[in-house]
């Protein structure tokens, strides 16, 4: 079983770190395939909290390759600090990560682009980003006559490449800050290329041609491990455009992200929460401003690993959650924060949308429908004890057990993992043992009774 890719169904912050942590344990290499600093994952072991945004994972373990491939946008200075954050910790980090040469590179132009024109859509709604650049860094990627990528920093053109490009931003900056009080600050093109030599040195060990490695890795028999950033529903195609992030996000992203093509990977598990969230605009359906949504934030501590934004929170979206397992060909669930809903005395999964007074199952594909999607709520009964101690699947609620089992009938896969903490022990595997003496079967896909 050559490859195993772990996808968050929703909007991101789905705890995908804390399984990929696990699942490295029976893998040989973890691939981050797209995304960059804008997106988070915390993993809790032997009582360390370790929050990491570029490297997988993964690098917590030991005789593990982590790479970070040509799909990431990657931000230099961010990737250095992660490095000296793990190695001040005692993780070891050289000769375990590889970053592609392919990757393009975040620029202090892109930062300053991200906060002139993220501002607001026409309708008011801001899309949310960090400001981190990576939306500009993308675009510049698809533009690519602006675009830098991290072998470039080695090539002798590199210098007159950035002075190049540094006075054309310096003149599009100017343009779109005109209405400013002030004059805006221009780049300098000398203390930028003096400080990306620097991160030249300090990533050389660690930069190659990782679409070559994984490519050869991959027909020699290793075991990978493939994970993403942010959720399916941020996809940049196939999400709530345009409240999305720059890149795919979900399944259909892994291929060519990392250059590894999808006939390769043979589990597919979509990892959602036993609830929703989301950072940022855009419409989220089944969003609470109650006190359900303050349980679940509390509980759950709903806050960005990264901007630590509080996190939009409501029931359980079985419509999204179903689209975003087609879409990215999932075979098994793995349920996650299963103990934040507990001391709630029912819950609510949406299972149809009402939109304009028509009841569907099908996620809508324009933002404006989705805009008016009214739920339909199934109620299910809550539990009042404490999850965060169980550690097998029948020692489980009889609720609980029954809001897991309608989430894998909704979404038309089994529930396979369920989380009950953010530790590594807090973890279930159900019927883990059964599984492991037969492959992994294919998923049918059902169609819910009101399609």
């Amino acid at each position: 079983m050559p490859g195993t890719c772990v996808i968050g169904l929703q909007w991101g912050d789905e705890a995908k770190g804390k399984l990929v942590d696990i699942l490295t344990e029976d893998h040989e290499i973890v691939v981050r395939y797209q995304g960059g600093a804008n997106a988070g994952h915390t993993v809790v072991s032997n009582g360390q909290t370790w929050k990491l945004s570029l490297i997988p994972s993964g690098i917590l373990r030991d005789n593990v390759v982590c790479v970070i491939t040509g799909g990431v946008a990657l931000d230099p200075a961010s990737v250095i600090k992660e490095i000296d954050m793990l190695e001040g910790r005692g993780v070891r980090v050289e000769g375990k990560l590889r970053i592609s040469d392919r990757a393009h590179l975040v620029f202090p132009w892109h930062v300053a682009e991200d906060k002139l024109l993220d501002g607001s859509l026409s309708g008011g709604e801001a899309i949310g980003t960090t400001g981190r650049g990576i939306g500009p860094c993308y675009r510049d990627k698809v533009g690519r006559s602006l675009a830098i990528r991290l072998g470039d920093l080695y090539r002798k053109e590199f210098r007159s490449r950035l002075e190049h490009i540094v006075g054309i931003k310096n003149q599009l900056l100017s343009g779109w800050q005109s209405s400013a009080a002030s004059k805006p600050e221009l780049l300098d093109a000398a203390a930028i290329h003096a400080q990306y030599m620097q991160y030249a040195e300090r990533l050389r060990p660690y930069v190659a041609d990782t679409t070559a490695y994984l490519l050869d890795a991959i027909e020699g028999g290793s075991r990978m491990l493939f994970e993403g950033a942010q959720g399916a529903l941020l996809d940049i195609d196939h999400g709530t455009f345009p409240f999305v992030t720059s890149s795919n996000s979900s399944g259909v992203g892994v291929a060519s992200g990392s250059g590894v093509p999808g006939r390769w990977i043979e589990r597919v598990i979509g990892v959602v929460k036993a609830y929703s969230t989301r950072v940022g605009g855009g419409p989220m359906p089944t969003e609470q401003n109650n006190q359900i949504s303050e349980h679940l934030r509390e509980r759950g501590r709903e806050y960005g690993t990264v901007t630590m934004r509080p996190r939009r929170c409501g029931w359980f979206d079985a419509v999204a959650a179903r689209y975003t397992a087609r879409l990215s060909g999932v075979d098994e669930l793995a349920v996650m924060l299963l103990d934040v809903p507990a001391g709630l005395d029912e819950l609510k999964i949406c299972t149809a949308y009402d939109v304009d007074g028509k009841q569907t199952s099908h996620f809508p594909s324009h933002v404006d429908d989705l805009k008016k999607a009214k739920p339909v709520y199934e109620t299910l009964p809550g539990w009042r004890e404490d999850l965060t101690t169980v550690r097998s699947y029948d020692a489980l609620p009889v609720a609980a057990k029954a809001y897991l089992a309608r989430i894998g009938e909704l979404l038309g896969r089994p529930v396979l993992t369920v989380s009950v903490g953010p530790d590594r022990e807090q973890t279930i595997f159900c019927d883990r043992t059964a599984h492991e003496q037969k492959p992994w079967p294919r998923p049918q896909h059902r169609t819910p009774a009101n399609d």
